[in-house]
């Protein structure tokens, strides 16, 4: 029997922030050609308020994966926080959480790095912690205020969002993991050097041999070791840098578009770069039937690609209406200008 069998989802949850940025707003201030977000399959993108940041999401999302999984937030064991953006360069942001939340003192807490599979790292370290016994629950948790350079490509894309998973044992659990599967290599696709404000990045690579080649190997590597064909799945989810990757890595792995569209998020509030993948599998999670199971498939630059495969179970039911759902932060929403975007991520400042 593998590990993973004996760990689940015990909670989960996300938040986007209001703010949202028409992709028209930078196609038009740049001279980029206007159906340039179409070919994004990208409308708008969530942008953090003045007053938030990575932290601050990730306690919104954290908090509604506790309501979800009803446990004393002191049960928590470890608390592993995965981003790219955080804070502090030197600071740990899993303990200002864990603290917000009366997690703390007993409790181990540690933020994650590897580009947008951060919180999909986190993932595959909690099921080695529940699984062993080393700690009973544990909360995972993905959050960007993804950076990228004014007029840059990247620029449509990257927005804000977070998710969190609680996990804990499998018989507590609204969904189990079955299996899972990492393929990793060192391909130069996208990076940034310390102390550099904006991430860089290899166009044409991003692709390939970055986004298709990792994911499409972690996924044969998942079914080959389960025996599992892409019709056993009900649900798919991929790493989503824009609405069109996911879909056209679905159909190189067989997977018809139906499966993946329900927690297909980017084209309303682009890429949350680690929470880009676990927000469309809490989209999912919102909706699932006892029964059915799920593909996860996170992916993060530099490289590497998680593959999960989940089955909900029938304790999915009485958790769903107990936290906001992803499709009730996606409705809410208001247009802002370039210019408030600009503010709110603080490419432009006042002199004093």
């Amino acid at each position: 029997m593998r590990p993973e069998t004996s760990v689940g989802i015990i909670g989960w949850g996300s938040y986007i922030p209001r703010w949202r940025l028409p992709l028209s707003e930078i196609a038009k201030l740049w001279g980029f050609a206007p159906e340039t977000p179409r070919g994004l399959n990208v409308v708008e993108k969530a942008v953090a308020g003045r007053d938030e940041d990575a932290v601050t999401m990730g306690w919104e999302a954290a908090r509604n994966a506790l309501l979800r999984a009803g446990i004393d937030p002191k049960e928590i064991g470890a608390v592993w926080f995965g981003t790219e953006s955080k804070p502090y360069a030197v600071k740990p942001s899993a303990t200002i959480i864990a603290e917000a939340l009366g997690i703390t003192p007993d409790t181990m807490a540690t933020d994650l790095e590897f580009a947008c599979r951060a919180g999909s790292e986190a993932l595959r370290i909690s099921i080695g912690a529940v699984a062993s016994g080393l700690v009973k629950y544990a909360l995972v948790i993905g959050s960007d205020t993804a950076q990228a350079n004014p007029g840059d490509i990247l620029e449509f894309t990257a927005s804000s969002a977070a998710t969190a998973l609680v996990t804990g044992p499998a018989r507590e659990a609204a969904a189990v993991f079955e299996a899972s599967y990492t393929y990793v290599t060192d391909t130069p696709d996208f990076w940034r050097r310390a102390h550099q404000p904006y991430p860089l990045h290899g166009e044409g690579f991003t692709g390939e041999p970055a986004y298709f080649h990792h994911i499409v190997n972690a996924v044969k590597g998942l079914l080959e070791q389960t025996g599992l064909k892409v019709d056993d799945f009900d649900y798919a989810v991929f790493h989503q840098p824009n609405g069109k990757f996911p879909l056209a890595v679905a159909k190189r792995l067989g997977f018809p578009k139906e499966k993946v569209l329900p927690g297909l998020v980017t084209p309303y509030i682009g890429n949350s770069y680690n929470s880009s993948a676990l927000i469309g599998l809490s989209r999912i999670l919102d909706i699932a039937k006892p029964g059915q199971r799920i593909l996860l498939a996170p992916f993060g630059s530099g490289a590497g690609s998680d593959a999960y495969s989940i089955v909900v179970t029938d304790k999915i039911l009485e958790k769903q209406g107990k936290a906001p759902k992803v499709d009730d932060y996606i409705n809410r929403k208001y247009l802002i200008d370039y210019a408030t975007y600009a503010k709110f991520r603080g490419i432009i400042t006042r002199i004093r």
